[in-house]
């Protein structure tokens, strides 16, 4: 039988929540030999919709996507970074457009088994661009939706 979690893509955002559920995901690639695909996203669908809105001149929004995207290798290199401290070996993936789509796109091009995020499904609940995004997500992924919820992925990475 295959490995129902072969494939895992975990969206990673910056926040604590989203590096707690890559560490869930380490100890699922320990536990299950999974391949594990780190994905950033520079949400250059809300920076386009700034644009339009005239919040943000041509300039800024060049620059304000230049800053995400060096944000997005800085946290994808800590994943890099975290997965070496336990002598395990991950992908990484910087994709530009909607959060929400981009994630699912991936998820269906990689094949993912899983797509695992950071937070709690009861956050979804309130306004806010993450959880604006999770919620499409959940909505239009095409394979299981794991929400990690801290401290458990820090705490399975402890036991690594």
């Amino acid at each position: 039988m295959k490995n129902m979690l072969e494939t895992v893509l975990v969206a990673i955002n910056g926040s604590d929540a989203s590096i707690s559920a890559f560490k869930y995901a380490l100890a699922i690639k320990k536990s299950l030999g999974s391949r594990i695909i780190a994905c950033y996203v520079v949400d250059t669908a809300t920076i386009r919709q700034l644009a339009l809105s005239r919040i943000f001149v041509p300039e800024e929004s060049e620059e304000y996507e230049r800053n995400l995207e060096n944000s997005g290798r800085r946290y994808l290199n800590f994943c890099i970074e975290l997965a070496r401290q336990k002598q395990l070996s991950i992908e990484t993936a910087i994709r530009k457009g909607s959060v929400s789509g981009e994630i699912v796109k991936a998820s269906m091009e990689l094949g993912a088994d899983a797509i695992i995020l950071g937070g709690n499904p009861a956050d979804t609940l309130y306004r806010d661009a993450i959880a604006d995004a999770y919620r499409e997500i959940l909505k239009n992924a095409r394979c299981p939706v794991l929400f990690v919820k801290p401290p458990i992925g820090d705490e399975l990475f402890k036991a690594l």
